[in-house]
């Protein structure tokens, strides 16, 4: 613990007033399937092969998703090996924002934590609507109403996701793992219904040709894709809880990267030769929800369609669960450091969660909701698809950011640790992300349909990082005991961490 924190966390601060108290996140039994399971819950299985392939033909307009999903996998491992690297010397909650201001200073580190917690809000917010949209459609097709507008089963999403973001982490992880269980079955009884029986015209391998790359929006397609992996980075969001976190976080990542990887090419293909390669893009296009749901029926029972419509809304909302604890532990480590209210450090003495957090972001939640549903615009076509391709932006740059930082903290810092892992890796992925970044930033305004749309939105991400580095200049200039305070509390070159870093 670094003398910040010694000083920070002092008696008077720690102690427990009510059913809150400051104070750190205690120290959990999450090992690494726990926290694999909360990562794939994140990346939500069926949620992508279900509800994000369907995008991914449509906007790369070619067959060749599964590749698209390789590509995506193989950038992450690159990422993966620099970020695990580090792990060990950012030991608390902060994750890409405290890697990038350990490696590149209280500035920059500053705007990318004002970035983070902005995209992830995005995002949180993006599930939701998808969330409302899909429980309201999925009733109308079954039942011929949808009970509630779309926007009541939103608002009864945050809070249900709320309920148990406010209780003790270890009920999400439950909750989270009986979910992914049962929607990852589902996928891959549907996989193995299209494999069996051949597809559509045979077991077709010219999805997996990356020859075809020229073809269609490869743009479009790779950030749909991409979309699938984010929420990986919760592996070190929950370094605090973790059981042994300097072996069980580059575990769960590398497990959670890997797997996801695999997992998503496999399935892309079976729904693309279950439609048939040349069919595909046209079918998703012209029902884009009833699209795996169809397949499912055809291949393997009308019952799986049911059931894979059913499941499909648990896994966004499991998605969701894990964005917003992903998001109330960043709220957590921002207002112990003190660039957020330090209100939003309190810990429920019984839930030992982050309570007070979870509770703020629940109403920020809602209120975007009913914010989307005054502005008149289309859940999923609008408000889904800008606010998570706007998330995306938000991310990936933090992912160029982490790794740029990773190679100036081990050249500065620890310069004799191991090169592939603290140098050239990272730099690999640093060029890597930055491309897919570019991608991004170029067919952004493809997504929203309008230039003035997609100038405005990159705006406000932009803002949301020059904010950060503004609060940070105020502390500085106005407050430098609160500007220390800012500073990550790492544990330089502790000789547990040489030892791996140096292998």
């Amino acid at each position: 613990m670094s003398r910040h924190d010694r000083h920070d966390r002092s008696p008077v601060d720690s102690g427990l007033h009510g059913p809150q108290g400051i104070g750190q996140l205690p120290q959990r039994n999450l090992g690494v399937a726990s926290i694999v399971f909360m990562v794939l819950a994140a990346a939500a299985p069926l949620a992508v092969v279900g509800g994000l392939v369907p995008l991914v033909l449509i906007g790369g307009q070619t067959p060749i998703a599964p590749v698209f999903y390789v590509i995506s996998a193989l950038v992450l491992m690159l990422f993966a090996v620099g970020f695990t690297a580090m792990s060990a010397y950012v030991p608390n909650a902060g994750a890409f924002y405290t890697y990038i201001q350990t490696g590149l200073g209280r500035m920059v580190g500053s705007g990318a934590a004002m970035l983070s917690l902005w995209s992830y809000l995005l995002l949180m917010a993006a599930s939701l609507f998808y969330i409302g949209f899909l429980i309201a459609d999925t009733l109308d097709r079954a039942i011929g109403t949808t009970l509630l507008p779309w926007w009541g089963w939103a608002l009864l999403a945050v809070a249900l996701i709320g309920f148990l973001g406010y209780r003790d982490i270890e009920l999400s992880a439950k909750v989270l793992t009986t979910l992914l269980v049962a929607e990852t079955l589902a996928v891959v009884i549907l996989d193995i219904g299209i494999i069996a029986s051949g597809g559509e015209s045979g077991l077709d391998l010219s999805p997996f040709n990356p020859a075809n790359l020229g073809e269609g929006a490869v743009g479009l397609g790779i950030m749909f894709a991409f979309l699938g992996f984010i929420g990986f980075e919760a592996t070190a969001v929950f370094r605090s809880e973790a059981r042994d976190p300097d072996r069980t976080i580059p575990r769960a990542t590398y497990i959670a990267v890997v797997g996801i990887g695999i997992f998503y090419a496999l399935s892309a293909w079976a729904v693309v030769i279950g439609a048939g390669s040349e069919n595909a893009v046209s079918q998703a296009s012209a029902d884009p929800v009833g699209f795996v749901p169809g397949l499912a029926a055809r291949y393997v029972s009308p019952i799986l369609n049911d059931v894979i419509s059913v499941l499909m809304i648990t896994s966004f909302i499991a998605a969701a669960l894990t964005f917003h604890n992903v998001i109330t532990r960043y709220a957590y480590t921002l207002g112990s450091t003190g660039l957020l209210p330090k209100r939003l450090s309190s810990i429920h003495v019984g839930h030992k969660s982050p309570a007070f957090s979870s509770l703020l972001f629940s109403f920020l939640e809602a209120a975007i909701v009913i914010i989307g549903l005054a502005s008149t615009l289309d859940p999923i076509l609008e408000l889904y698809t800008w606010m998570s391709g706007a998330a995306m932006l938000g991310l990936v740059s933090l992912m160029v950011l982490t790794s740029v930082a990773v190679v100036v903290f081990f050249r500065r810092r620890v310069p004799q640790a191991n090169l592939w892992r603290t140098l050239v890796f990272p730099v690999l992925a640093a060029l890597s992300l930055s491309a897919i970044l570019t991608t991004l930033i170029v067919n952004y305004e493809l997504m929203v349909g309008s230039t003035t749309a997609a100038i405005i939105i990159e705006t406000i991400m932009f803002a949301s990082f020059v904010a950060g580095i503004v609060v940070a200049v105020v502390y500085r200039t106005r407050r430098p005991v609160a500007y220390e305070r800012l500073a990550a509390p790492t544990e330089l070159a502790p000789a547990e961490a040489e030892q791996v870093i140096t292998r």
